[in-house]
């Protein structure tokens, strides 16, 4: 799933491609990834792309003051294509959801943009055209940005969550941007157990963890902002530590990762650096270390 990183870098990659340029069409495959009906997103051909950002993990790319937003979801991606094909697409079962046509930048040059696409048979891309991002019902939950939070608000954000911290993190009403894999990432640079209950986290605890989002998401920033949108995924795997890495020693202590699975995703954490040795249940009903 694109997560805080790997969307700041489309934002910055369609500030650099889009902005200034006039939308000619948009053409729709799938039309359940479409959430909105009014206006319509026959309003945006012919507006121009002023700007490009992000709220939590949605895309908001600016269209003349309507804001064309994007859900990746668990399997969706943007694909920026230099030439498109006049034709539009048939719906079906493909793994396009949507196409952006986008005026040519020069002369006689040729229609370029960008394909909205899903992998997997889990359907959850959605794309919204609205006048105000909080008209977006995920962007008006969304909690402060993970990005933005001091140590102060996260203690204060955590205490009053009695889940686990590994869940307050990834709930984007409680934080907004951080997702399964990098809160992987940050716990284990924090040195946490994912187990552990967010509200009972000590000071020193919740300023480790304050610094560990900033740093990881930091650098996954750096890293990610100015590649190729192409790149972005083999480049969001490459600065991993622990998630996706079970079976592997740990890049820190040499321990081997460990992995939590459930019905239809997983975590990893390593117990030397995490929780002390201990090996953590791999069951949701089972009981669970602290």
């Amino acid at each position: 799933m694109p997560e805080l990183p790997e969307v700041e870098a489309l934002a910055s990659f369609l500030r650099d491609r889009a902005v200034g340029r006039a939308v000619i069409r948009a053409d729709v495959a799938a039309f359940s990834a479409v959430k909105t009906f009014d206006p319509p997103l026959a309003a945006i051909s012919g507006a121009l792309v002023t700007g490009a950002a992000r709220h939590g993990k949605f895309l908001d790319l600016d269209l003349d003051g309507l804001h064309l937003i994007t859900h990746l979801a668990r399997g969706g991606w943007l694909q920026w294509r230099d030439s498109l094909p006049p034709a539009p697409p048939k719906p079906g079962r493909g793994p396009l959801a949507l196409r952006l046509h986008l005026a040519p930048e020069f002369p006689d040059g040729p229609v370029s943009g960008f394909d909205l696409t899903e992998a997997g048979t889990q359907k959850r891309l959605a794309v919204y055209l609205v006048h105000d991002p909080l008209d977006v019902p995920g962007i008006a939950r969304l909690g402060p940005d993970a990005l933005a939070v001091s140590t102060t608000e996260l203690g204060e954000l955590l205490g009053a969550q009695r889940s686990q911290v590994k869940r307050a993190l990834t709930d984007q009403t409680v934080l907004a941007g951080i997702g399964n894999a990098y809160s992987d990432e940050i716990l284990h640079t924090a040195r946490l157990s994912p187990f552990k209950i967010a509200a009972k986290l000590t000071e020193s605890e919740v300023a480790a963890l304050q610094a560990a989002i900033q740093s990881e998401l930091r650098d996954a920033v750096g890293r990610s902002v100015g590649q190729q949108a192409a790149k972005l995924k083999g480049e969001k795997r490459s600065g991993l530590q622990v998630h996706g890495r079970a079976g592997l020693p740990c890049p820190v202590c040499g321990d081997t990762v460990r992995e939590v699975s459930f019905a239809d995703r997983a975590f990893q954490y390593c117990p030397t650096c995490q929780t002390e040795g201990r090996e953590l249940a791999d069951r949701r009903l089972s009981r669970l270390l602290k």
